[in-house]
């Protein structure tokens, strides 16, 4: 076996793992215990990785050549790569050449490596000459670039996750760390027990996970966060909380901004966010002293953020608001104290690095500025790079729909699920008259509208660099080979740029001297060329290289050349990489969302993160265990507003924007507001769909969100949408499921999501036995269609199901009454002396699901029932007795597991949480269910007079 250190793919944490592989397989995974930013913590989705990267999922879900389609819905064929980069560059280069540069469009990721960042950069700006390339990142963390830039003065977060250990006040706002950054959250777990004096906030419409550790929890109204913070600094100034000589000596501007919070009194702010004069008076007190209520003892606030401020129509003015607090009270440039954005992506800190937005510059340079041009031209060997900024994200895909880009090149990120306002971005893709798609996985959404498809490298094959939230530079190597054909990104973006270079500046040297033919010194050739370009710039690495990398691992920057070491800290002089060395307070008013409630819309709706999941769930969402904690797509709602409208939960309903319309489950929610939904941002139309009444194919949750951008960093509004929910008519139901064997059931999943559209709703996803971590031996994978219709289909499409699952055989037992439209189906198989339910379909009446699906997926004894499987009706002919829901996915243990164990456990809440995981391991290994435990703990309280059973019967 094999030991390659690497870093994770996902948040942006970026924790090390160790990838264990055996010749051309990845065979484990485990965190890297030397890797600074996790000691070798992993999440569920990290601590599976391994599991992603099985041959047989990567033959399943892979693009391994690449592939061509002659006309728009034709099944794509194979073509040798020096076709397929010839196409392209033909494409491009007539697109230039007839329409201008401007006519051309690159749309890449947060996930790709920095030096795969740096070519695509320099082949939009400095070869073609067009600043029409942004990147998923806009979608992420552009509003907390811009935040910076306005207040502190350059794109640098100023703190390290070493400060929550220093901090005596947290402050976390507008995120879930406990499920968006999970290995974070272990080290905000371990400072509290560490330090019980600590106080921790938290302000978030929804009452989290998060919120579930807080001492003071906001429950502030969506779009509020810049009347907290302006009504928090209102309160300081008014009992003198602030720090007059830290402004005097280091900013500038303060004086506009007093003026304007003078306007956001505490009853006013209380209205505005919905929380009380008192919470709102603790949270200013305790921020601006440190906990300790005396300003003149004051100690280290620490504050923590991301989405929530950033995916807003006043995201800048949200982030610069929050650092108007540090800024006033000295809150920074010390241990434990400052704004401190967590990343959302693995490497969106890389691409701000090599400048790869639509504004930007290497090492952070602006656009506008003619002498940062200069400097990046001299570096690239070009004339000049053009002034005019390019379309960000949400820009581009408009162009594109409205013809202006004619060509869009799109790499390892899935617009067709991830972008706001999905109708205008499939126009898009539909009219643009080329799309290149550059993916590892052919499963993703926007594959189906590709042109030509380009298969690149994943983890565990690629290798590079990244850069995590807290400024650390870390490794990516390649443990194995890449499969069939699949080239790195950084790879095929030089060999493309060579062949254009031919159509476009011909007989001229190239701007891309870079070997692809071996994939480690090529890198490092691009890496290097980016550090060139950080001399003197505020993240100057030129102390840095690939060596000191290799030798001393993951490295902050800034490293500049006479340094020993990176800076774990920013700003701690007190100089500020602005004219005159001082931070800038920025006055901003609150504003509103950009679509508030209305009586036609009378919902916000937020969209978040799962703890299993991530992004699209191209990778995450080919393992069933990470189904357990949440199975299927769902919209939540608050109790009361169910009970007003008559819903229950299960119940499928219309969500509707002004922007379109899905069909969902509804499910109750109590941490949730009145008058709030919300839905988990990975729902995409590869798990959830069907089809609108004109036939349209529904396209997911983003079929909802509004693409209304903040002015400044033009980052979309995605975290807030007005909404009406109303009860769906959809009598006809169906629910198939069935284990299938490992090589067939993602192909089968796949299969089965393309015939989703031909019901008004549908949904399909993959599910497991929840067989513990550490015994993959009798892991299993099976997939669930769930669809419903105003009346039944034609009986060869559930007979097409039933094919696709298994069930044509002579082993399935059926029953059918087609004058009611229903129709069961049940594959029954014998080992040994056990007889299992392996398949089903309820068609028409799906009202024995509970039991049925509860034999199925937790491999109950069947043999008792035999032809009583197809008996119309909700009860059982037997008890049978369900684990309940999976909370620890790494051990297998269920909430009612968890309740009946918790029921005989004593003392306070960490005697009981002790307890507990003596007896069932529990939250002892990857941590990630250790706040859902620690409520169910609360919960139930000290002592359970009736213990409940740890089984529950249905």
């Amino acid at each position: 076996m094999q030991e390659t250190p690497s870093t994770c793919p996902y948040c942006g944490v970026g924790c090390g793992v160790i990838i264990e592989s055996t010749g051309s397989q990845i065979t484990g995974v485990r965190g890297d215990p030397n890797h600074p930013a996790n000691f070798g913590r992993l999440c569920t989705k990290g601590s599976t990785l391994h599991l992603t990267a099985t041959s047989t999922i990567t033959l399943q879900t892979r693009l391994l050549q690449p592939q061509h389609r002659a006309q728009r819905g034709d099944k794509p064929q194979p073509l040798p790569w020096d076709a397929a980069l010839a196409m392209a560059a033909d494409r491009f280069a007539s697109t230039v050449t007839q329409h201008g540069p401007d006519a051309v469009g690159f749309y890449v990721s947060g996930q790709l490596l920095t030096e795969d960042y740096y070519v695509f950069n320099k082949l939009a700006k400095g070869l073609i000459a067009t600043n029409n390339i942004d990147t998923n990142s806009r979608l992420c963390m552009s509003s907390a670039v811009a935040g910076y830039k306005q207040t502190l003065g350059a794109d640098a977060p100023p703190a390290c996750y070493d400060d929550v250990h220093h901090a005596q006040c947290l402050f976390i706002v507008g995120s879930n760390a406990a499920w968006a950054h999970p290995v974070l959250f272990r080290r905000i777990e371990d400072a509290r027990a560490a330090n019980p004096g600590m106080k921790v906030i938290v302000a978030d419409p929804r009452r989290t996970d998060t919120a579930g550790m807080a001492d003071l929890f906001l429950p502030i109204q969506p779009g509020s966060d810049v009347m907290l913070f302006n009504g928090m600094l209102h309160l300081m100034l008014w009992e003198g909380w602030v720090d007059a000589s830290y402004i005097a000596a280091h900013t500038t501007g303060f004086d506009a901004l007093k003026a304007l919070v003078r306007d956001a009194t505490p009853e006013r702010v209380a209205q505005v966010c919905g929380i009380s004069v008192a919470d709102l008076t603790t949270a200013a007190q305790w921020f601006a002293t440190g906990a300790t209520g005396d300003p003149q003892r004051r100690k280290a606030t620490l504050s923590l953020y991301c989405q929530g401020l950033n995916q807003s129509s006043s995201g800048t003015a949200k982030n610069a608001a929050l650092i108007n607090l540090h800024l006033a009270t000295g809150q920074i440039g010390k241990p434990g104290a400052g704004p401190f954005s967590l990343t959302g992506q693995p490497n969106a800190m890389g691409g701000r690095e090599v400048g790869g937005l639509a504004n930007l510059l290497s090492a952070h340079r602006d656009l506008a500025n003619p002498a940062h041009r200069a400097e990046v031209a001299a570096l690239w060997g070009v004339a000049d790079v053009p002034s005019q900024p390019g379309k960000t994200a949400v820009e581009m895909f408009q162009a594109a729909a409205d013809g202006e880009i004619k060509a869009l090149w799109i790499a390892c990120t899935n617009p067709a699920q991830s972008m706001p306002d999905q109708a205008t971005v499939r126009r898009a893709l539909q009219r643009a008259e080329f799309v290149v798609v550059q993916e590892a996985f052919a499963t993703a959404e926007t594959c189906a509208y590709a042109d030509l498809l380009l298969p690149a490298t994943t983890w565990g094959e690629k290798t590079g660099t990244v850069t995590n939230s807290e400024r650390r530079i870390s490794r990516v190597r390649s443990a194995v080979p890449a499969p069939g054909q699949a080239r790195h990104d950084w790879a095929i973006a030089v060999q493309f740029a060579h062949q254009l270079e031919a159509r476009l500046r011909p007989g001229q040297p190239t701007l891309f001297p870079y070997a692809t033919d071996h994939a480690d010194a090529g890198a490092e050739a691009v890496w290097n060329e980016h550090r060139a370009s950080t001399r003197g710039r505020d993240l100057d690495i030129t102390g840095l290289s690939w060596e000191t990398l290799e030798s001393q691992g993951p490295q902050q920057w800034p490293f500049a050349a006479d340094a020993a070491t990176g800076k774990a800290r920013l700003y701690e002089d007190g100089i500020f990489p602005t004219t005159d060395g001082r931070a800038r307070f920025a006055a901003h008013a609150w504003q509103p969302t950009a679509e508030p409630r209305e009586s036609r819309y009378p919902f916000s709706l937020t969209t978040g993160r799962l703890r299993d999941q991530w992004h699209g769930m191209t990778r995450t969402g080919t393992l069933g265990r990470l189904f357990g904690h949440v199975a299927e797509p769902s919209v939540q709602l608050h109790p009361q507003d169910m009970e007003r409208r008559g819903l229950h939960n299960g119940d499928l309903v219309h969500v509707t924007s002004k922007r379109g319309s899905i069909v969902v489950p509804v499910q109750a929610d109590a941490t949730l507001g009145l008058s709030q939904a919300f839905m988990a941002m990975h729902w995409g139309s590869e798990f959830l769909s069907g089809s609108s009444s004109t036939g349209e194919r529904l396209a997911g949750v983003n079929a909802l969100t509004t693409s209304v951008f903040c002015p400044t960093s033009k980052q979309p509004e995605l975290k807030h949408a007005a909404v009406k929910v109303l009860k769906a008519e959809l009598p006809w139901m169906l629910l198939a499921m069935a284990w299938l064997p490992v090589d067939k059931a993602q192909a089968t999943r796949e299969a089965l999501s393309a015939l989703m559209a031909q019901f008004p709703f549908a949904s399909c996803v993959p599910f497991g036995n929840a067989t513990p971590l550490d015994d993959p031996g009798r892991e299993r994978t099976g997939v669930l269609l769930r669809a419903a219709a105003h009346e039944a289909p034609p009986e060869a499409l559930v007979t097409q199901i039933e094919a696709l699952l298994g069930l044509a055989g002579a082993d399935t037992l059926r029953y059918a009454d087609k004058k009611r439209g229903q129709r069961r189906a049940a594959r029954l198989a014998r080992q040994g002396e056990a007889t299992t339910l392996e398949g089903m379909v309820l068609a028409g009446d799906t009202s024995a699901e509970g039991w049925l699906k509860t034999l199925l997926q937790e491999e109950l004894p069947a043999q008792t029932y035999g032809r009583l499987l197809l008996v119309p009706g909700a009860k059982a002919p037997a008890a049978v007795q369900s684990r309940g829901k999976p909370v620890c996915t790494c051990f297998n243990v269920t909430d009612a597991a968890i309740t009946g164990a918790l029921a005989h456990c004593h003392g306070t809440d960490n005697d009981r949480l002790a307890q507990l995981q003596g007896q069932l391991r529990c939250g002892t290994r990857c941590g990630s269910c250790l706040p859902e435990l620690k409520r169910m703990v609360r919960s139930t309280g000290p002592l359970a007079a009736n213990p409940a059973p740890a089984q529950a019967t249905i």
